[in-house]
């Protein structure tokens, strides 16, 4: 695929850029942290769809990128699924690019099935998310129709590779091979490899990485490893990541990675600190602002201001 503006990696980059900020919004809707006045919708479905657009309005300005979770729209059934796709669709609306956190992963016909089903752009497209989180653990096999459908869309791949959730040691923080390495490195260096097949303007390839904030010296090692992937970092806020953790996942220029935050964001009204602001969609406001004046100020992204 010859580079060109619909390059997956040149197109995030920019709306960095643009923005001015790494930081992504992640909407995870839990009906018993929704506002009361959401709450009063009744219909959880709508309920979600409702809060998740709010959302959008408020930070469509702010950041390059939402990640709807798509589990939690999943849980409510068929409402649910239709549901999360009227929020990817607004979110496109409002200049937003999506990250599908779906976690999909399979072989053959099924993976291309999930591949076409979240990445095909085209305006027959039933999702056109921009990107997609992949899980890698079916092998290489499971990789390549992600790959060959993300390409021939401008779209991309998110892969996990050092997740931040504490249990991720059972099997990523294996030692294999007489050298001593980690499967996560394994993983990693794969992911470098796709990701140098076709590398765009920015630098960077289509094929990105999940590299959890909880694992700051890990990031730092990983950013060495894979120079021309981009990383998700979730793992910022409420899961304990600090902005200065994800610093390493950073390059010199404050590019290369995404930092997700969803509940220390959506869910801001609930905070202590923003107790005394009655409209909780300003809670939002104030709490992303936060979120990237702390990331510029202990990382890279800062530069991103100048």
């Amino acid at each position: 695929m010859k580079n060109s503006p619909e390059h997956f990696g040149d197109r995030l980059t920019a709306a960095i850029k643009n923005k001015k900020t790494p930081l992504v919004v992640g909407l995870d809707p839990r009906w018993d942290n929704l506002p009361d006045d959401i709450k009063s919708i009744g219909n959880q479905a709508e309920a979600f769809e409702v809060f998740c657009k709010a959302i959008i309005d408020v930070v469509a300005d702010k950041v390059p990128a939402v990640k709807p979770q798509s589990a939690f729209f999943e849980q409510l059934g068929p409402a649910g699924v239709v549901a999360l796709g009227r929020v990817t669709e607004y979110a496109r609306e409002k200049g937003l690019l999506t990250i599908m956190d779906a976690k999909r992963g399979d072989i053959g016909s099924t993976a291309t099935a999930y591949a076409k089903a979240y990445l095909d752009r085209s305006e027959n497209g039933p999702w056109q998310c921009d990107s997609l989180t992949v899980n890698p653990y079916l092998g290489d096999d499971s990789l390549t129709p992600f790959c060959d459908v993300a390409m021939e869309n401008g779209a991309g791949i998110f892969v996990l590779a050092k997740t931040s959730n504490p249990g991720s040691k059972t099997f990523q923080e294996k030692t294999i091979g007489a050298d001593g390495g980690k499967l996560f490195e394994l993983v990693a260096d794969h992911l470098q490899m796709l990701a140098a097949r076709n590398i765009g303007d920015s630098g960077f390839g289509f094929v990105g990485a999940v590299v959890g904030a909880t694992w700051p010296e890990e990031l730092v090692a990983l950013r060495k490893r894979m120079p021309n992937v981009i990383f998700l970092i979730p793992g910022f806020g409420a899961q304990g990541g600090s902005a200065a953790d994800i610093a390493g996942g950073l390059n010199e220029h404050g590019l290369g990675g995404v930092i997700n935050s969803s509940r220390g964001i959506i869910f801001a009204y609930e905070r202590p600190e923003f107790e005394a602001i009655v409209n909780w969609q300003d809670a939002v406001s104030l709490a992303a602002d936060m979120a990237i004046g702390q990331i510029a100020a202990d990382s890279n992204a800062g530069k991103l201001r100048l």
